[in-house]
């Protein structure tokens, strides 16, 4: 199992590259099942526009599959080699994976070799908790379960930066797990046999 964890993902230099150094095989020949965030709509899922967004980072548009909310069951038995959920509001984004019941089959692919990139909100959903992200997302779509998809044994603070320190330092004392902060330059890559 391989976690790619970011605050900026592709729109930054050095967390792009930690993803293209670390994907297993190059961009062009990877296939991604691309979650979009809380805002998206099954129009502009249908519309082709965040095919194009991947195809500027090197995907290639036949590789490509983004997760409909509205008709998920054909996106729970492909043939992929990478999960990508990228940034929005982690509260919204989450909602909506666990609404489609794609929690389980973003686990089962990633525990099945897929790579797992996640930026930002898709990278604290990777964690077991999110809890702490009410400090920096407003949760206003109802998410009363704190629990992430547990791919990562810890806590994650994104865009970290001195306005988030008392947070990151209070987290640390008070988790018995471990606390990572990732400023927006910053990625983590976590490998599990």
């Amino acid at each position: 199992m391989k976690l790619i964890l970011s605050s900026c993902d592709f729109r930054n230099k050095f967390s792009a590259k930690s993803i293209y150094d670390n994907l297993n095989m190059p961009i062009n020949e990877c296939r991604v099942l691309y979650f979009p965030n809380e805002k998206s709509t099954e129009e502009l899922i249908l519309s082709g526009m965040y095919h194009s967004r991947l195809e500027e980072f090197g995907f290639i548009s036949k590789n490509i599959f983004v997760f409909n909310y509205w008709c998920p069951e054909k996106f729970f038995d492909l043939d992929i080699d990478a999960v990508y959920i990228s940034g929005g509001n982690t509260f919204g984004t989450l909602k909506r994976i666990r609404e489609a019941n794609a929690d389980t089959a973003i686990i089962n692919y990633v525990k099945d070799s897929a790579v797992y990139i996640g930026g930002s909100a898709g990278a604290h959903i990777a964690c077991s908790d999110i809890s702490h992200v009410s400090e920096f997302d407003t949760n206003t779509f109802g998410i009363d379960n704190f629990r992430g998809l547990g791919l990562y044994d810890g806590k994650l603070i994104c865009h970290y930066n001195k306005e988030r320190r008392n947070v990151f330092e209070q987290l640390k004392k008070e988790s018995s797990c471990n606390v990572t902060a990732l400023t927006n330059d910053e990625y983590i890559i976590i490998v599990k046999q």
